[in-house]
């Protein structure tokens, strides 16, 4: 029982530790994307907040998806009158990964 208990606690830490990298790589992301030019984890800058943007997709089927499309074709009049310019030239894969994080973020 100690053993499995022991497995368990180590598991866990392994599996935290890695949720940590994978944020710290999509913050990395984000940064070298220009994401975090106009946005911020939990303030208003030039755009939305991170959080805010989640809470505004939330309970949607295809939420990470719908922002992804939002972000390569840019966006007028979501969040008001200043239009967020189209990302095109960002991968799928990295778009996702930034929508899905962005997703997960809770005020």
């Amino acid at each position: 029982m100690k053993h499995q208990a022991v497995s368990l606690l180590l598991l866990t830490m392994g599996l935290s530790s890695a949720w940590a990298q994978n944020d710290k790589d999509t913050l990395d992301l984000l940064k070298a994307s220009g994401c975090m030019t106009c946005h911020a984890k939990d303030e208003k800058v030039v755009g939305p907040s991170f959080q805010a943007i989640a809470a505004k997709y939330a309970g949607q089927a295809d939420a990470a998806d719908a922002l992804a499309q939002s972000v390569r074709n840019g966006s007028r009049g979501k969040w008001g009158r200043i239009p967020m310019p189209p990302h095109a030239s960002l991968a799928a894969d990295d778009l996702k990964t930034m929508a899905t994080w962005v997703m997960a973020q809770k005020p």
